[in-house]
């Protein structure tokens, strides 16, 4: 399953988003990945800044600008039907991701930063335990061992049950963009070994052959990546996305090294693929991509850690003495300039709490915060 993430390179335009299907078509991927944002799902308004090619703006506002209607997403999932691709799209929120199955979309993809976000995983969970057999895809970029756990005990992941099949987790980096000599592509094996399931690779990385193929090789069976019309565009993730022809590029060389393992077998077939890999990259690029296979965050992540991730933050100024309601606070990133808060596993446990100090809006709850209910 090869994937071609669009994301929100559409700008907000159907006809755009055409393109971009019409072009990962060309490209050969199997689906095209869409995100349903709803910018307070996802941000406080005082979270910083981002520099685009048309000037710095606020993250919030840009995020604003790409939220769309059930209605854009349905007919992008029609025109992608039409091309004989399945329709994917993550969720950032309770509310997108209850909009997003009413659309019945082909695969529902958790993005790296929601692998905490609890609310939303619970919500998922109940609609599966109702009857939803939709494909699950989850990333787990800046994430430690615990939190892929504590992420699939939520979803009651059982590598022994029929259900398993209806889940794949992919590695992932979440930086922009990520070093090929960070992505340790072993991961993609230990991961399948260590919780039972379907595995494979988000890659953030410029190179679009190397972590694609490696991770092929480690028995990977999904890919994703990033697609647009040109990397000068303004996208949030335009300059770390792959054009048309380099999309179409990796496509043929995951298929032909697919092509390799099913001839020669898996371990013979390996040993080949990686050989082309070090007469095209050198020994120790590849040496160095491929990694120990122990997860750990990578250097280039590691800053974003309890940033990028889910946290818990006021939603406007408190005072000391108030009592804490669900509606005060909310489950979001911390992004660029804001404090990050407790885990959202604490939502139902900081609610009812009583300030013990003045709180502005957009910072993180903290222990310190809060007396006992």
């Amino acid at each position: 399953m090869i994937i071609a993430e669009i994301g929100t390179a559409h700008g907000s335009s159907l006809e755009k988003a055409k393109e971009l299907i019409d072009g990962a078509a060309k490209a050969g991927a199997d689906a095209v990945k869409f995100q349903w944002v709803y910018a307070d799902e996802i941000l406080h308004q005082n979270t910083g800044f981002v520099l685009l090619p048309g000037g710095k703006i606020p993250l919030y506002d840009r995020f604003r600008q790409l939220e769309m209607s059930a209605d854009f997403f349905a007919s992008a999932r029609d025109y992608a039907h039409s091309k004989n691709m399945l329709f994917a799209c993550s969720p950032f929120g309770v509310r997108s991701l209850k909009e997003l199955i009413e659309i019945k979309p082909d695969i529902i993809k958790i993005a790296s930063p929601e692998l905490n976000h609890f609310p939303m995983l619970e919500a998922l969970k109940s609609a599966i335990d109702n009857g939803l057999e939709t494909p699950v895809v989850i990333s787990s970029g800046v994430s430690k061992l615990g939190d892929i756990e504590k992420a699939l005990d939520v979803l009651d992941f059982d590598s022994e049950s029929e259900s398993a099949k209806q889940f794949t987790l992919l590695h992932c980096i979440t930086s922009y963009p990520a070093p090929e000599s960070e992505y340790n592509v072993r991961l993609v094996k230990t991961l399948k070994d260590i919780f039972g399931i379907n595995t494979g690779i988000s890659d953030h990385s410029l190179d679009p052959v190397l972590v694609p193929v490696l991770s092929t090789v480690m028995g990977g069976t999904c890919i994703e990546k990033h697609i647009t019309l040109s990397k000068k565009t303004d996208g949030l993730d335009d300059p770390v996305a792959l054009e048309i022809d380099e999309f179409s590029n990796m496509v043929y060389s995951v298929n032909q090294t697919k092509a390799i393992l099913k001839r020669y077998g898996e371990e013979e077939g390996a040993r080949i693929a990686i050989k082309q890999m070090q007469d095209l990259y050198g020994e120790e690029k590849v040496r160095s991509v491929l990694g120990s296979g122990v997860k750990r965050l990578a250097k280039s992540e590691s800053a974003n850690y309890g940033r990028t991730n889910r946290s818990l933050h006021f939603l406007h100024d408190m005072k000391k003495g108030e009592i804490i309601k669900e509606s005060d606070i909310a489950v979001l990133r911390t992004e660029k300039v804001l404090t990050p808060g407790l885990s959202p596993e604490y939502l139902s446990t900081v609610v009812g709490c009583v300030l013990t100090s003045d709180v502005s809006s957009g910072s993180g709850v903290e222990w310190g915060n809060l007396l006992s209910k």
